[in-house]
């Protein structure tokens, strides 16, 4: 059975089908009929800034990057093809069973930094997913099933994390007895699901609009609907999500949208606080707790902002929704943990 999980290099990563979405492209559909996707990859599309800001130049990434949106999606399949997937059994509504080995107790996921692997509902790719993994996580495994053959692999795991409960493609998951490593309670991470990559397009006092109040806020540049996630636990004290499609700010705009852009503030344990906004949508209500890794809402390009990205910074706790920006350094960036304009990161956010 191990030897069905193969490493990223034996997977025939050749079936892949790679598509690439321009910046003026729809959006990714999450992988519907994918095992497997790219939806965390290298996303260097333009920057922007906070609904308070001065504004952005957008010119977003890294030289010959700007105005790109490298976000991608990839299949190991030629479709739903569930003709493989066996009969549903009574006790977990996946397919037949192989029981827990004794060898796996976890599984780790191996789909390469900054890509995320599909989480379904049962061991086929014909239903949507009802979350996703990045890679280098690690998860707990409920079962073994036999599904639908993706690659020549017709294994599948049944897992469970603390948010969601599903079934993974073998091919992209290598059995472990390691314990996910605990994250430092007293640390800030990237506001980015585990494994995801982003470029920072403007790091602390940037010289576009990091100033003042905002001095130290960090933009990512990221793909619309990408899960922004919380730094550290933290309980919400504001939210605002009234700038929807259909709104003249909700793609973006100039200062006259400075008080459209949607947002979720946190106050953390220390006392502090931090901010995310531009969102396309908010997931928690003011005064929900919200744990290290969970997510806030998805990005967008809502209020004052020259194109789709994250605006996020630790603040002063002065009462309202955005206060004063103060030092932060990342425990999952390597270095001084303060990433700069340009450089890329990847997140280690895996609660």
């Amino acid at each position: 059975m191990m030897k069905m999980v193969a490493g990223v290099t034996a997977r025939g990563w050749a079936a892949l089908a790679i598509v690439v979405a321009i910046a003026c492209g729809g959006e990714d559909d999450g992988g519907r009929n994918e095992p497997f996707s790219l939806d965390g990859g290298e996303q260097t599309g333009t920057s922007a800034t906070s609904g308070v800001d001065a504004g952005d130049d957008g010119d977003g990434g890294p030289a010959g990057t700007a105005g790109d949106d490298a976000v991608t999606s990839g299949t190991g399949d030629d479709g739903p093809g569930t003709s493989n997937v066996t009969s549903a059994d009574s006790t977990d509504g996946g397919g037949d069973s192989t029981g827990v080995a004794n060898d796996c107790p976890r599984v780790q996921i191996d789909v390469g930094i900054g890509n995320s692997l599909n989480i379904r509902p049962d061991p086929s790719t014909a239903n949507a997913p009802v979350g996703s993994l990045g890679h280098g996580q690690i998860v707990d495994v409920l079962g073994e099933v036999m599904g639908e053959t993706v690659d020549g692999v017709d294994l599948w795991f049944h897992i469970a994390t603390d948010a969601v409960e599903g079934y993974i493609h073998a091919g992209f998951a290598v059995c472990t007895t390691e314990e996910p490593p605990p994250l430092d309670p007293n640390a800030f991470y990237l506001p980015l699901q585990c494994g995801t990559q982003a470029v920072v397009s403007q790091g602390n006092f940037g010289g576009t609009s990091h100033q003042g109040t905002s001095a130290y806020a960090f933009d990512f540049a990221i793909g619309l609907g990408t899960p922004l996630v919380a730094i550290a636990n933290g309980t919400v004290t504001h939210t605002y999500d009234l700038t929807g499609p259909g709104d003249p700010c909700y793609d973006g705009g100039d200062q006259s949208c400075s008080g459209a852009a949607n947002y979720v503030t946190l106050l953390h344990d220390d006392g502090t606080k931090s901010v995310y906004m531009h969102l396309q949508s908010v997931s928690v209500g003011v005064g929900d707790f919200v744990g290290v890794g969970q997510t806030v809402g998805l990005s967008g390009s809502t209020g004052w902002s020259t194109g789709r990205h994250a605006h996020v910074m630790r603040m002063e706790n002065c009462g309202g929704y955005y206060c004063q920006s103060i030092a932060l350094a990342f425990a999952d960036v390597a270095g001084d943990g303060v990433p700069v304009s340009g450089n890329m990161v990847t997140s280690g956010n895996c609660p």
